[in-house]
């Protein structure tokens, strides 16, 4: 099945000559596909040179650090896109040399080891790049195949298994269920192996299970420590590398000083629900689980998340608690204004937070529950 991505447009207005956009993403997530696309549609208006990062010849080329050789490299073309470019030694600096000194080019690098990728190419390009995030499958891009009724008959499912591309076709759920356990096995914790040389897999597993058990609570680093007989600063780095490999997001506390509200503390969600579901092993319908409220408040977040990506709407994120157990799921800070939304499954009523309204008098709040969680996210 083709699902139209909104990241293709984005990648398309901001081609720019002498710029370079860098595509972020998991692995598995489409980038490859994406930027194939591109390079389809635009074969007749750019001269087009598309090559892959872990080609060795390709590394040995785009790390030479040579002018001439990178101009000899590039040729008469005027699009370059280098797939899997985190693979390339040096890849920032030449990609520096590349958009100063021919005339015109217009570049486009991948990579799903973020923290790797920045590392290369954050300084050397600083003034010359722009990023684009590719997501998983969002409700957006599945609204838009059919109609609603499509999506109707799937939200179960992309609420439970999540929204990797190749999941959408694949018929049964344990064809899914056994894809997304070879993503795990497979795919997701490679850039963290091979970039930072950690060998224990099984305790970033467990680390990972614990997180997919807290999604709405405060995570507290000594608790996992303890948990997980390691010390706090690994934990800590983990938890880290974790979020540049696009595998969690981390949220902060609001406050503005207020004596009561709780700021130190993060709360962590995945960046897709098939894979937290994997991770502990429960792929089970909604009438049998028990952690709907979490898988649901997960969905919203990332979904609200990828819609800030796509539109974009500029924000910054938190949640919202109290040390007397006040709270709001999720807080928007835009445009100097706040915005707070209590994520709810079922048709429970929440009131704002007397506090909340006390302290901000200006700020909005609004329940987003599955009757109205649409305008929300799409």
């Amino acid at each position: 099945m083709f699902i139209e991505r909104q990241a293709y447009n984005i990648l398309e207005q901001k081609l720019q000559e002498n710029k370079v956009i860098l595509l972020y993403g998991p692995r598995r997530i489409g980038k490859t596909i994406l930027l194939n696309e591109l390079s389809g549609n635009l074969k007749n208006e750019e001269n087009i040179k598309f090559v892959n990062g872990e080609d060795l010849l390709i590394q040995k080329e785009l790390s030479s650090q040579s002018i001439e050789k990178l101009k000899s490299f590039v040729g008469d073309a005027s699009l370059l896109i280098v797939d899997e470019a985190h693979k390339i030694p040096n890849i920032g600096l030449n990609l520096k040399l590349i958009v100063d000194h021919i005339s015109g080019i217009k570049v486009i690098a991948s990579g799903s080891a973020s923290f790797s990728l920045a590392q290369k190419v954050g300084e050397p390009l600083t003034g010359r790049k722009k990023t684009v995030h590719l997501y998983p499958i969002s409700v957006k891009e599945l609204t838009g195949i059919k109609d609603m009724t499509y999506y109707k008959e799937i939200f179960e499912a992309h609420l439970i298994f999540g929204g990797y591309p190749e999941l959408f076709n694949l018929q049964s759920n344990e064809k899914k269920r056994e894809y997304l356990n070879e993503l795990i096995d497979s795919y997701l914790f490679r850039d963290i192996f091979e970039l930072e040389q950690i060998k224990n897999s099984k305790k970033i597993r467990d680390l990972l299970a614990l997180l997919a058990f807290q999604i709405g609570k405060e995570v507290s680093l000594a608790e996992l420590a303890n948990s997980l007989d390691l010390h706090g600063d690994t934990v800590a780095r983990y938890l880290d590398l974790m979020e540049k490999s696009f595998i969690i997001i981390n949220i902060r506390g609001f406050s503005r000083n207020l004596r009561k509200e709780i700021t130190k503390t993060s709360r962590y969600y995945f960046y897709d629900n098939g894979v937290r579901n994997a991770l502990i092993n429960n792929f089970n319908p909604l009438e049998l689980r028990n952690d709907v409220g979490a898988l649901w408040e997960n969905y919203i977040v990332m979904e609200r998340l990828k819609k800030q990506a796509y539109e974009p709407i500029y924000s910054n994120n938190y949640f919202w608690r109290t040390y007397d157990q006040k709270e709001i799921d999720w807080v928007e800070e835009r445009d100097g204004k706040l915005f707070g939304y209590e994520i709810k499954w079922g048709d429970k009523k929440k009131k704002e937070p007397k506090l909340w309204k006390e302290t901000y008098s200006n700020a909005e709040f609004k329940v987003i529950n599955q009757e109205n969680y649409l305008d929300f996210v799409a």
